[in-house]
């Protein structure tokens, strides 16, 4: 078992850690919208000015994996149910280019203006980071663990974590803020073309 870490809480994670796995995940309340939750996560990959260098560096559902493949996403749960992690995102600090200072990951809801949908009814929201030992390592062992408890009433998208460079190591900041507008806000924020 990890370090559990609270809101602004920022932790070395080691030269140790050169493959990372992030695991996502969350539970939906019951609401009366007739709609099924889509939780997405998904990676910006940031250069020193806090915006993507290039669209590859924006790592989601529609593009899995980003440049050198130093960062994968394992797929789209469109349901969130089931136990454990909802999404993962996979990180090889070994094959990041050095221009990337900075790995933003984020949680939006998939059509949550017109499902009517927010972050208010999401609860047991968390992210997990653990050390891999090869790159066949699907499980790896648990380093860290953020829950986000806060109470979010209207958001639409999160920034759960960032994953800085801090000269030669990468370090944890347990972010959790809310953001309205979605995914696109978020792309907005980081740079992305959309």
């Amino acid at each position: 078992m990890g370090i559990n870490l609270s809101k602004g809480q920022r932790v070395n994670l080691g030269k140790a850690m050169t493959l990372a796995l992030v695991g996502l995940g969350w539970d939906t309340n019951q609401y009366d919208g007739g709609y099924d939750f889509d939780l997405d996560a998904a990676a910006f990959l940031l250069g020193e000015n806090g915006k993507v260098l290039r669209d590859e560096d924006f790592v989601f559902y529609n593009n899995l994996s980003g440049r050198n493949d130093a960062v994968v996403h394992t797929g789209d749960n469109l349901t969130g149910e089931g136990e454990g992690d909802d999404e993962v995102i996979l990180i090889d600090f070994k094959k990041l280019p050095d221009e990337i200072k900075k790995i933003a990951i984020t949680v939006t809801i998939h059509e949550a203006v017109q499902r009517g949908q927010n972050f208010g009814q999401v609860s047991n929201a968390y992210v997990r980071v653990s050390r891999r030992s090869n790159e066949n390592d699907m499980i790896g062992i648990e380093e860290l663990k953020y829950d986000l408890m806060e109470e979010f009433s209207i958001e639409t998208a999160i920034v759960v974590c960032e994953i800085y460079r801090y000269g030669n190591e990468w370090k944890f900041n347990a972010v959790g803020s809310g953001y309205q507008g979605g995914l696109e806000a978020l792309c907005k924020s980081f740079g992305v073309n959309v």
